[in-house]
């Protein structure tokens, strides 16, 4: 009898216990550690962006690209910029004026339309109603009413103004995924413009802050009193900064060969790829804007240079300049008078002057 109730006692307690196997993965599971990353968008900033309308707020159409950040990208790249100048002033220089537009107006109109996609003339009839004046309107703070012929200038939430109706004409550099605001060619090279002004920012406060010199002054000879250190720590704290590269002379009497040695914590010069980076980006603005180097005045860096000058001038003036001619020809076609002519674009000879 004992024994058969040791035995029942034993089962009891088999049916109150865990079985050990089962803490086992438990315990396994809570030291394994691992990760796939950060959790990556299944569409990136600009597929989300191609996903909706142009935003209607009641009164008018806000653009598909931030126009404040295209007048603040303008700047951020040196051949960015001066490719739009360029092409500006190349435009300017071929219009021949008339009384409805003056060359000024025209200029500005280039400005607007290479660097926003946007361009856009008021209207300033005469008493009669007839053709008398137009002038520029910034794209920055234009925008398209909900009834398409309306335009507003938005300067600012207190200041808005409604043009008359009919009066603006918009010209538009086509987008495929609508057909509200035009946009810029150059927009697939505005990650290019960046990452240049940021290599340069870099470089600019890499030398500003004294990092390029960066070493060790190591020192170990015992002829050296604690006075000298002092003053050699001193010196080399002046030596930080603006006024740097100075040079610096230690006398060590009775010194040992190696009692003294700068130990370079890195190579001088900085391994962040600063030439090749600004070497990558420009040629891939040039590209976006279809601008010749040797017109930008742009140095070759190999022996065979970029060709002639006068070659890639007529290229681009075949396949650049006259279809934004031709673009801005649709002014006429607007107004139903000539308000825009160009003078073909020609090089002057030798021994005379600008055409």
């Amino acid at each position: 009898m004992s024994k058969s109730r040791h035995l029942r006692a034993r089962g009891r307690l088999a049916e109150h216990t865990p079985p050990a196997a089962s803490t086992a993965p438990a315990s396994a599971a809570g030291i394994e550690a691992f990760s796939f990353g950060d959790p990556t968008p299944v569409l990136e900033h600009a597929d989300i962006l191609d996903c909706f309308e142009c935003w209607k707020n009641g009164n008018w159409y806000e653009p598909p690209v931030n126009l404040a950040g295209l007048a603040k990208s303008f700047n951020a790249g040196v051949h960015h910029s001066s490719a739009i100048h360029f092409k500006a002033n190349v435009l300017a220089s071929t219009l021949m004026p008339s009384k409805y537009l003056s060359r000024d107006a025209f200029k500005r109109m280039a400005l607007d339309f290479l660097t926003f996609g946007n361009a856009y003339l008021e209207d300033r009839p005469s008493r009669s109603g007839m053709p008398l004046k137009y002038e520029h309107a910034l794209a920055k703070y234009m925008r398209r009413g909900v009834e398409l012929d309306t335009y507003f200038f938005v300067n600012a939430y207190q200041t808005v103004h409604q043009f008359d109706k009919g009066r603006v004409f918009h010209l538009m550099e086509p987008d495929v995924n609508q057909e509200l605001y035009g946009v810029p060619q150059y927009l697939s090279a505005l990650q290019s413009a960046w990452l240049n002004e940021a290599a340069t920012l870099f470089r600019r406060k890499y030398y500003k802050n004294g990092s390029h010199a960066g070493f060790v002054f190591y020192m170990t000879d015992a002829a050296a009193n604690t006075q000298d250190v002092d003053n050699l720590r001193q010196a080399m704290r002046d030596s930080k900064g603006p006024g740097n590269f100075r040079n610096l002379f230690m006398y060590a009497p009775n010194g040992k060969k190696d009692g003294i040695q700068i130990l370079p914590v890195s190579d001088v010069a900085a391994k962040d790829e600063f030439f090749n980076i600004k070497s990558v980006t420009r040629d891939d603005q040039l590209a976006a804007h279809r601008v010749p180097p040797q017109l930008m005045g742009i140095l070759p860096n190999n022996a065979g240079g970029f060709g002639a000058v006068e070659p890639a001038a007529r290229v681009f003036a075949r396949n650049e300049l006259e279809p934004l001619q031709t673009q801005f020809m649709a002014i006429n076609e607007w107004a139903g008078v000539e308000v825009v002519k160009f003078a073909p674009y020609e090089l002057a000879k030798s021994g005379e002057g600008a055409a």
